[in-house]
């Protein structure tokens, strides 16, 4: 009996001794450099301030373009206003190539535009409503656009400058046949035949 109970004594430590496992062992720390870390953190540091200046380079760079831009689409919108300047049409009353006042006024600004810019030409067309004969109406078209002519010549326009044409009643701006329609018709206009208007007065 006394061995029997040796016997399941054994076999109960043994048993115990199995079920235990064994306590694995630790690694060993790693050994941290601290030059290695002191270069990564350098890197690091450098790779964020050139990220940084690059981003600072791209937005200064983005904003000359945009200011460029901007100031090219003013210069072309100041352009677009000489040029309308320029080509703005005189009128004349029924029958006459004396320039009214009004007309004088818009010739005036086209001197200022004009003395600016030496190097534009224009070309002066004279029209006149339907009314009368074709021949005369090429005749009175001729005699406003001179008038036009001699008024910006008597005020410093070089006479080289400027050329003159009648198409008399052949080319109405307006095509009715009643006051409205012939005083839109009786005019001269511009038309810029050499140059640029590249300079604001």
């Amino acid at each position: 009996m006394r061995s029997l109970s040796l016997a399941v004594g054994a076999v109960l430590a043994l048993a115990t001794l199995t079920a235990c496992p064994k306590k694995p062992e630790t690694a060993p720390e790693p050994t941290v450099n601290a030059d290695s870390v002191a270069k990564a953190h350098a890197a690091d540091s450098a790779a964020a301030a050139q990220s940084a200046a690059k981003m600072r380079a791209d937005s200064v760079a983005k904003a000359q373009t945009d200011a460029a831009a901007a100031m090219a689409a003013t210069q072309q919108k100041a352009k677009a206003a000489l040029k309308s300047e320029v080509t703005n049409t005189v009128y004349f009353d029924f029958d006459k190539s004396a320039l009214t006042d009004s007309a004088k006024k818009l010739l005036d600004r086209k001197i200022v535009i004009l003395n600016a810019n030496p190097t534009v030409g224009v070309q002066i067309e004279g029209h006149t409503d339907e009314r009368g004969a074709a021949e005369y109406n090429l005749a009175l078209g001729q005699q406003r656009a001179a008038a036009v002519k001699r008024y910006l010549t008597q005020h410093g326009i070089a006479d080289a400058r400027i050329t003159i044409i009648s198409y008399g009643e052949e080319r109405p701006a307006a095509p009715g046949h009643d006051e409205t329609s012939w005083s839109k018709n009786r005019r001269a206009e511009f038309v810029i035949t050499i140059g640029d208007l590249s300079t604001i007065p």
